[in-house]
């Protein structure tokens, strides 16, 4: 294959060489294609056809308009967990090895035809230094029990520098509830950072008129782990952004998985709370 290097120097010799064979021969390609080239005046690189065909067929071609409304339905379903999904549901067709070229199939279309991208403005977090935790109902993901339908809230937690998170589920938010999800979720971090902050929860925060800050049996849990306790601004929902962030991803992530398992349905509490544990491992593995 002819480079632009030797055209340009076929250009360069042309004028010093004798016949066009010394000049071809000493620009390393025969007398035909330096006659070619000199006659079209432009370099390779400015001739090569694009290339925009297929070489090959397309093995992803009978499950690709499937794949398009997953991705649809929910713009975060990671390519390999969808790849993994078709492999379950064909048994054979897919290789591992194609992994990467299905991956590359995903990553165009999201270019080119996937949702706009979120907008937003990064706050400054330090490791260690800060964990908020808020409550989410999650009866509109309609997860059920034994047909049954199972009406809950979830305490989330998470830590705002690396977005680890956990969660236990709970039925109100009481201090109970939040005692038992906030030591669950130090106890699996294996550790306290410096701060916690929460909503303004009446199980956690005296109204504005109290002269102490927290209650009494927060402030005692915040004190046997050594933790600064902070509470947002009255009516500024966004001092606790970082986990309702997380709860939107975490119920984006969990409907998906939901979508790939087939059904909502539970044989147990049990069940439905070991397949959400999961899900935060899968989760938490990059961070």
């Amino acid at each position: 294959m002819v480079t632009d290097h030797q055209v340009r120097r076929l250009m360069g010799l042309r004028n010093t060489e004798k016949t066009l064979a010394n000049a071809a021969s000493k620009a390393g390609m025969d007398e035909k294609t330096a006659r070619k080239y000199l006659r079209l005046g432009q370099l390779p690189s400015q001739v090569k056809e694009i290339h925009t065909w297929r070489t090959r067929k397309d093995p992803f071609e009978r499950i690709w308009d499937e794949a398009k409304s997953y991705l649809a339905l929910n713009p975060g379903l990671e390519a390999k967990s969808l790849f993994e999904h078709f492999q379950r549901e064909n048994p054979g067709e897919f290789s591992d090895s194609q992994l990467r070229t299905f991956q590359r199939r995903v990553k165009r279309w999201r270019a080119l035809e996937g949702p706009a991208k979120e907008v937003y403005f990064p706050q400054v977090h330090k490791p260690g230094q800060l964990c908020q935790s808020d409550y989410t109902c999650m009866n509109s993901l309609g997860v059920t029990i034994h047909g049954q339908r199972f009406d809950h809230l979830l305490y989330h937690f998470g830590l705002t520098y690396s977005n680890w998170e956990t969660g236990t589920l709970c039925f109100s938010e009481s201090f109970e509830s939040l005692s038992q999800g906030f030591q669950n979720a130090l106890w699996k971090l294996g550790g306290v950072p410096r701060r916690h902050r929460t909503d303004r929860l009446s199980a956690a925060v005296h109204k504005e008129c109290h002269p102490e800050q927290f209650t009494a049996r927060y402030q005692a849990l915040l004190r046997h782990y050594g933790i600064e306790g902070a509470k947002i601004r009255a009516g500024e929902a966004h001092d606790n952004g970082d986990i309702e962030q997380r709860h939107h991803r975490f119920k984006r992530a969990l409907e998906q998985a939901l979508i790939l398992r087939g059904n909502r349905d539970f044989e147990s509490r049990q069940a439905y709370e070991a397949f959400l544990q999961k899900l935060f491992g899968q989760l938490n593995a990059g961070r």
